[in-house]
């Protein structure tokens, strides 16, 4: 009988995992006008056969769209290699934790004074902060400023988000009844402002606290970081308190008398055309201001970073 060498056999090829599906570009925009056509066609149904029942889902809709939009928005153009479950989580598990532990902290931390907004902007981006490090713990490889702009831009949208539908639910109740023209106020206002608010500033203390962040995952809380947390807490400050601030430049201007009661108020009673006009100005005039800076410190701190996951600090 013959013997027959044995056969070699070539091992299979090494299989490569299937890509992952990744969005289709322009995704945000179609989204976006959806959302925008059901929240209108949810307001108009909502208002004429007067179904309370849909307020859940007029107040969901317009709370979460535009902030909801930025995120998906901040996936495509820089997150997509952060993967779907960290931008998901710092969007709703950080939204959350952010918003629950500032209210814990403003309920027993602050009291009614000249310096309470200032108390609000370190509470809550303090807490917004640490929600973006318990949401990034396990994940040591997501650092680097361009990190931090997207997942800490996803915890301060989800922040806004959840904010605004407290906002929204508190302008519909009312001891008349249910204002559902106050609610759609309310919501649009917010849907507004919400790019200019905390998802902005919150982009801005994550890009710098994960810029200084150590390979093995540990965060550092080096003095760029901390003084850029007190600067983005002046900023939230100073939007909340432009109305008061606009009011004390009204009255400083058009009055010789200053009367600190009406700084209690809130209001100027029976304001002339020049006063209305005035404030109209100053409150205005100084949310643009403020969001101009918030904008240029964002834009200054995209150029400097790198365009990977990591950075080396110093």
């Amino acid at each position: 009988m013959h013997e027959y060498p044995p056969t070699t056999q070539t091992p299979p090829p090494p299989t490569t995992p299937p890509p992952v599906p990744q969005p289709r570009p322009g995704l945000w925009k179609r989204c976006l006008w959806g959302g925008l056509t059901l929240w209108i066609l949810t307001a108009v149904v909502t208002y004429a056969t007067e179904n309370t029942t849909l307020l859940p889902t007029l107040i969901l809709l317009g709370s979460f769209l535009v902030p909801a939009v930025f995120v998906l928005w901040a996936y495509e153009r820089h997150g997509q290699d952060f993967g779907v479950p960290v931008i998901l989580g710092c969007f709703l598990t950080g939204g959350v934790l952010g918003v629950l532990g500032a209210s814990v902290m403003e309920y027993y931390l602050l009291h009614p004074s000249l310096w309470m907004f200032l108390g609000v902007g370190l509470i809550e981006e303090a807490v917004k902060l640490a929600a973006l490090m318990f949401v990034v713990r396990r994940y040591p490889r997501l650092r680097g400023i361009r990190a931090g702009l997207v997942l800490g831009g996803s915890v301060g949208f989800g922040f806004a988000a959840f904010e605004s539908a407290g906002y929204a639910f508190n302008a519909a109740v009312t001891m008349d009844g249910i204002d559902l023209r106050s609610l759609l106020e309310t919501e649009i206002l917010r849907g507004v402002l919400a790019p200019f608010g905390h998802g902005l500033w919150t982009a801005i203390a994550g890009g710098v606290l994960l810029a200084f962040r150590r390979p093995d995952g540990r965060f550092r809380f080096a003095a760029p970081v901390i003084g850029t947390y007190l600067g983005v807490a002046v900023l939230h400050a100073l939007w909340d308190s432009m109305h008061g601030i606009a009011l004390w430049l009204v009255l400083r201007m058009t009055t010789t008398d200053l009367d600190r009661s009406l700084f209690a108020q809130g209001y100027i009673p029976q304001p002339t055309s020049q006063q209305e006009h005035l404030f109209t100005l100053f409150s205005v005039g100084g949310l643009v201001l403020v969001t101009l800076v918030g904008l240029g410190w964002l834009r200054a701190l995209a150029r400097r970073g790198p365009t990977g996951t990591g950075i080396h600090t110093p």
